[in-house]
């Protein structure tokens, strides 16, 4: 169980982040990685950054907190702002918690240790993650997982195909960011680009999967198992 969360910290204003800094050095549970005062900025080192928890401004320059919390698919994000009328819409992107200004140091312990708690929870225990698709946000069961590829279309979505024959695109998501989400014993990555389920196996050699699925001309599906992820797919397999 971690103890402590790795925290990012957003405030355009550099006095209040020169403040929430001060309180979150106080807080033992927290490890500050980097602050910005440009969300802007932030989005462009998000690839490279280790982090857990965003604790971040909404009006801002550029792109407000809220709009840039909806782009972080695995993190938690606690809001601090000084205006009430966006507690709503910020508990709709699943905030942890919401916020005003000023921000005492007992309230922020308050809504770390939820943070915490949050981070915490068994990943046994869920069975579904919240993703966006290009038709809104969807409710993603991994029991309905039958594949996940890079779209066509978009090299930054991935295609979903779902175990009734359906699919739907996930947009603007890494695989990366997919595997931190998915139980690690039920899906692998087998090439660049595509990870299975190991349910959705039929037939499997030291190049090829063949999944149950099949196309509409009745064949199975069959992808590729290259070098780089043959290692961890035989040890899912047992081999």
């Amino acid at each position: 169980m971690n103890t402590k969360l790795k925290c990012l910290l957003l405030d355009d204003e550099l006095p209040g982040l020169t403040y929430l800094k001060m309180l979150c050095e106080q807080i033992p549970t927290l490890e500050i990685v980097k602050t910005f005062n440009n969300p802007e900025k932030l989005l462009t080192e998000i690839p490279n950054l280790d982090f857990d928890l965003l604790i971040s401004d909404i009006e801002m320059p550029g792109i407000d907190g809220l709009s840039l919390a909806s782009l972080l698919q695995d993190k938690l994000v606690i809001f601090c702002t000084a205006y009430k009328e966006y507690a709503a819409e910020a508990f709709n992107i699943d905030a942890v918690d919401y916020i005003t200004k000023p921000v005492k140091i007992e309230r922020l312990q308050k809504a770390i240790s939820k943070a915490l708690e949050q981070f915490n929870k068994p990943e046994a225990a869920k069975k579904f993650i919240q993703l966006n698709t290009n038709k809104g946000k969807t409710l993603l069961y991994f029991n309905q997982i039958q594949y996940i590829k890079t779209a066509t279309t978009d090299s930054r979505d991935k295609t979903v195909l779902l175990t009734d024959g359906s699919s739907l695109t996930l947009k603007n998501i890494n695989f990366d960011t997919l595997l931190k989400q998915l139980p690690d014993t039920y899906f692998c990555r087998v090439n660049k680009k595509e990870i299975i389920a190991m349910s959705a196996i039929q037939f499997f050699n030291h190049n090829e999967i063949v999944l149950h699925h099949q196309k509409k001309n009745g064949e199975n599906i069959t992808l590729s198992l290259s070098e780089t992820y043959r290692s961890d797919f035989l040890l899912k397999v047992k081999i």
